[in-house]
């Protein structure tokens, strides 16, 4: 018998919980969830000796600024997804969330990732029923703008 539906911040916080306690490779950039709404969507995470790219500066590997991008509009597209399904079972949403994946995920390196830590925040730029389009931003602890990005994402 599948569980009764649960209310939208119910879901965000399972949601939170496995992007930030469930998937691995999250734990492995640090990421932590500051804020989870279905619209509007900001992790953070601290620089470490793991993650960087060009020892001789000091800066973020470009692999971590695209993969922190990619999580950051990943998670935005999934809780825009899940807010359109509230009313649904649990099981169905988890089919779902099962399903999302990145599609096409652009990058825009505008400078060094330098910084003792770093932000990154996505919105939802258009979501259909199949598709979700987000845009995201990368600063570090200074405010300044590192890189942006634009994903799009399967989400049914």
């Amino acid at each position: 018998m599948p569980t009764q539906p649960d209310t939208l911040d119910d879901l965000l916080q399972i949601l939170g919980d496995i992007y930030e306690n469930r998937l691995p490779f999250n734990q492995v950039l640090g990421l932590h969830i500051i804020s989870l709404e279905p619209d509007l969507v900001e992790v953070a995470f601290d620089m470490t000796d793991s993650l960087i790219g060009n020892y001789v500066q000091g800066s973020l590997h470009g692999g971590v600024i695209s993969s922190v991008l990619d999580t950051v509009g990943g998670l935005t597209a999934t809780a825009g997804m899940i807010q359109k399904k509230v009313g649904c079972t649990k099981e169905e949403i988890a089919q779902n969330i099962a399903k999302v994946g990145t599609i096409d995920l652009r990058v825009d390196y505008l400078r060094p990732g330098k910084g003792r830590s770093f932000t990154s925040s996505a919105s939802i730029m258009r979501i259909g029923k199949k598709v979700a389009v987000t845009r995201m931003e990368l600063h570090n602890n200074h405010g300044r703008l590192i890189a942006v990005g634009t994903g799009t994402y399967l989400i049914a």
